[in-house]
């Protein structure tokens, strides 16, 4: 039984191609019975094969959940874009369905619909930000898109910003000028 809370061995964005857009491999240092189980796909040449095995598996659309090469893969087609999130077999397959559902949803919400490869790469610095809000070094820290989104959204621009100009910068002075003329006018 796995009582460890590191679920995720593995984060990957493929291409409708084939190709690696991002991919994030997780191996937790100081665990032991996990660094067990991820002595694979530690080196890149493993890891693109296994990544080219799993994209001629799964470039279909249709399914969601596959067991492939010892792993419990489960994914999600979005226009040209297949996301990944990659597991041992003996993980809840629904709670990782869930994070990774939460992290499309997300980026969905992110980049305004426009969830295609130009778009993620474009916005690279929301794509991690999101995937790190959403999995820590392995572990399912969220699953609500939400509050994924509201964490990593660039802030607002400041809606009461002042516009200063020659015109605002003369009604200043007028004022000013106004003012010191009433006060000298008292005394």
């Amino acid at each position: 039984m796995n009582l460890s809370l590191y679920t995720i061995t593995g984060f990957l964005i493929i291409d409708t191609d084939g190709h690696r857009v991002l991919a994030k491999y997780y191996h937790p240092k100081n665990h032991p019975h996990v660094e067990a189980q991820q002595s694979r796909l530690r080196t890149l040449k493993e890891q693109r094969a296994f990544e080219k095995g799993l994209f001629q598996k799964t470039k279909k659309a249709g399914g969601d959940i596959i067991l492939y090469d010892g792993s419990l893969a489960v994914y999600k087609h979005s226009l040209d874009l297949i996301f990944y999130l990659i597991a041992e077999p003996e993980e809840n397959e629904l709670m990782v369905h869930a994070a990774l559902t939460a992290f499309a949803d997300a980026l969905h919400i992110l980049l305004r619909g426009q969830v295609e490869k130009r778009g993620v790469l474009e916005s690279l610095d929301l794509v991690l930000l999101c995937l790190d809000e959403t999995i820590d070094d392995g572990i399912i820290v969220e699953t609500d898109a939400a509050a994924i989104a509201s964490r990593v959204s660039r802030p607002k621009a400041d809606s009461t910003e002042i516009v200063i100009n020659e015109q605002t910068l003369m009604n200043a002075y007028m004022t000013v000028k106004e003012k010191m003329q009433q006060r000298i006018g008292q005394l």
